[in-house]
C-alpha cells in the first residue's frame, strides 16, 4: 500500500491526512487556547519541524520564543484561528463561517 494514498503536502509544508472527514485524535487534546506549539507539534509529528513552521511564518524566532504575532495566535483557540484563516482568505467577516472541529476547517454558512 502507498503511503501517498493517505499523506500529501499542503501548502505550509505540513503533512496532513488526505481524509478531510477527521482530524487525528492527538490533536484534538489541544484545541484550547495557548497550545499553538503543541497543537502543531502533534500535527506534524515532530516539535522541530513544527519551530520550523512557526519560524517560517514569523510566529516564532530563532531561540522558538513567540514572536508578538505568534502570541496573538497562541491566544486563539483551534476554533479562533481557523475562521480567521478563513475570514483573511475570502474577505468575509468570520461570522459568515461555522466551525467543523473534527477537520478543523471553517465553512460558509
Amino acid at each position: 500500500m502507498s503511503l501517498k494514498k493517505y499523506v500529501n503536502f499542503a501548502a505550509s509544508d505540513a503533512l496532513r491526512t488526505t481524509d478531510p472527514t477527521t482530524m487525528p485524535k492527538h490533536t484534538q487534546k489541544f484545541m484550547g487556547k495557548n497550545v499553538l506549539i503543541d497543537r502543531l507539534t502533534a500535527q506534524v509529528g515532530s516539535r522541530e519541524m513544527a519551530l520550523g513552521l512557526l519560524r517560517k511564518r514569523g510566529h516564532v524566532d530563532k531561540k522558538g520564543k513567540l514572536t508578538a504575532e505568534g502570541r496573538a495566535r497562541d491566544a486563539m483557540t483551534a476554533e479562533e484561528r481557523a475562521l480567521d484563516r478563513a475570514s483573511n482568505a475570502t474577505g468575509d467577516k468570520p461570522s459568515a463561517f461555522k466551525y467543523n472541529p473534527k477537520t478543523n476547517r471553517a465553512t460558509r454558512r
